[in-house]
């Protein structure tokens, strides 16, 4: 099934591709391990196949942004239990709040998953129960106007992947290859086999 280095870099990238479109797909929602060796699961909303760089949305004022503009390092783990495939990549976080690429995942996203933005900060202290939204919002998709103090509080979580470690499980023996990026872009990645 795979016989080459490159055909599991292939697989890499064509499971990372649909993972970011396709919210069905088993590797939507990784766990992504930041510099404090907290883990969360969070949704994959693209990749960037030339520059092997990942996207998700966050709240600037969230503990993991904190974080990662301190410690950038960043680990994510993508399993498909039907495939029997996992992939663990490391890379260098950045967290970004204004320019032309966050504008343009403000403007794709809906009016009813912006509104997360509106409310308390994540990880705020109540005495119960809680979303965090203003109560006009719970359950309720809020107009453009009553969004625009939410715009302040969206970010980009961009992952710049470094290397991966890709394992397939197989009841014939378990195969894994490991790669590393030697430089930029898609074409210069170092890979070997090793041992499961």
């Amino acid at each position: 099934m795979f016989e080459t280095l490159d055909d599991v870099r292939t697989d890499c990238r064509n499971r990372l591709i649909r993972a970011a479109r396709d919210r069905k797909s088993p590797m939507h929602a990784p766990v992504i391990v930041t510099g404090d060796v907290d883990a969360r699961v969070m949704v994959l909303r693209a990749f960037d196949t030339a520059r092997w760089i990942l996207r998700l949305h966050t709240d600037a004022r969230s503990p993991k942004a904190q974080v990662v503009a301190a410690d950038s390092r960043v680990a994510v783990l993508f399993y498909d239990q039907g495939a029997k495939v996992q992939i663990r990549a490391r890379g260098m976080g950045a967290i970004v709040t204004s320019g032309p690429e966050v504008d343009a995942a403000w403007s794709a996203s809906t009016n009813f998953a912006r509104r997360c933005y509106l409310g308390d900060g994540p990880g705020a202290v109540s005495e119960g129960p809680a979303s965090g939204l203003p109560p006009e919002f719970e359950g309720v998709e809020p107009d453009d106007a009553q969004l625009i103090p939410a715009r302040d509080n969206f970010a980009l979580l961009l992952i710049t992947i470094t290397s991966l470690d890709w394992l397939y499980l197989a009841h014939t023996g378990h195969v894994r290859a490991q790669f590393a990026r030697a430089g930029d872009g898609d074409a210069v990645w170092e890979g070997r086999w090793v041992t499961p």
